[in-house]
């Protein structure tokens, strides 16, 4: 399944400069199964249990939140950092609009997203929490939610009414994660996931991975940390396809016979066969020309990497792969994967 394409290679200026704000991640909620990999209203009541740590969850009326709604959590968190990072004050109430979340995001800003967004706030606010899992140095012990309250403003266009202004308080479990900055950096690409248990595995390899050379988990502890309830078979075929697919940002996952699974950062440099590298500066030039463009990095990068083997084999290598590489995207016409 091919990577979401980008819908908006050009961001919007007349709006608050979100191009400019690095998607960020909070790591309570990434080392643990919050959110729902459902896509169909998911009213489960669930209790897990890792070590010491226990959450139960009881789902609102319109279901559990989903690993989607928490493309707004995400926004909020970011912006929040960044206006930290500027040394700007900042409190529990963000205030955006909601064609901004969507470009942030990677949505469309159809008439449906505005219906979903209202959705997601009711999932986020009405679900219920109770848990000792420490934010912050401190463990949240009541009945709470993921936001304390989300809203919107309406405005009458062609006399139908539109999502337009949002405002989101966050909970004081949100807020001591921010202030303690016990937050991390994620990749753009994480927005172009299709599948939940994508984003979900991602998740959990930017936790414990990191930037540390492999990190390695049993496939059934994988399965309870996602928060799967498909049969463990399913599961390890449903993995299985993402390493094949291979489009998780940043890191390349392998499952033996074992079932141990093993996570490690893709290279600084990029084998692409024999001899032949992409270092890290033109690979993070392909994928910026790639977004500028609106095209797929990865159809991008198969291309080339099937032109440059077929010219090795003829005994023509490229001399320098990375001035190669990025001067065949400046030039490649379209790539859509």
């Amino acid at each position: 399944m091919a990577l979401l394409p980008i819908r908006h290679p050009q961001k919007d200026f007349f709006v608050l400069d979100i191009s400019d704000v690095v998607p960020k991640d909070d790591t309570a909620s990434m080392e643990h199964p919050i959110f729902s990999l459902a896509t169909k209203p998911d009213h489960r009541h669930l209790t897990y249990q890792n070590g010491d740590h226990k959450l139960k969850i009881v789902p609102s009326g319109n279901g559990l939140p989903t690993i989607f709604d928490k493309d707004i959590l995400i926004f909020c968190v970011s912006q929040l950092m960044a206006m930290k990072n500027q040394g700007k004050e900042i409190g529990k109430t963000v205030r955006f609009s909601a064609r901004e979340l969507m470009i942030a995001t990677n949505r469309k800003t159809g008439g449906i997203e505005y219906k979903r967004l209202e959705d997601a706030f009711v999932r986020l606010a009405g679900t219920q929490f109770v848990t000792n899992i420490k934010t912050g140095g401190k463990a949240q012990t009541r009945v709470f939610s993921l936001i304390e309250s989300g809203s919107g403003f309406v405005f009458k266009d062609d006399e139908r009414m539109r999502l337009d202004y949002c405002e989101v308080i966050l909970s004081d479990w949100f807020m001591r994660a921010i202030e303690s900055n016990e937050i991390v950096s994620i990749s753009e690409d994480y927005f172009r996931l299709r599948r939940p248990l994508e984003r979900r595995i991602y998740e959990i390899a930017r936790k414990h991975c990191g930037k540390s050379s492999k990190w390695h988990i049993g496939l059934e502890k994988l399965q309870a940390k996602t928060g799967s309830n498909a049969p463990l078979k399913r599961f390890r075929l449903n993995l299985r396809q993402i390493i094949e697919e291979d489009h998780t940002p940043f890191y390349r996952i392998e499952l033996d016979d074992k079932d141990l699974v093993t996570f490690r950062p893709r290279s600084a440099k990029i084998e692409l066969g024999q001899d032949i590298f992409i270092p890290e500066w033109a690979d993070e030039k392909a994928r910026e020309i790639a977004r500028e463009k609106g095209w797929d990095y990865y159809a991008l990068r198969d291309n080339w990497l099937s032109y440059a083997r077929a010219e090795a084999g003829k005994g023509n290598p490229p001399k320098n792969a990375g001035a190669a590489f990025v001067n065949y995207c400046k030039k490649a016409k379209s790539q859509r994967g």
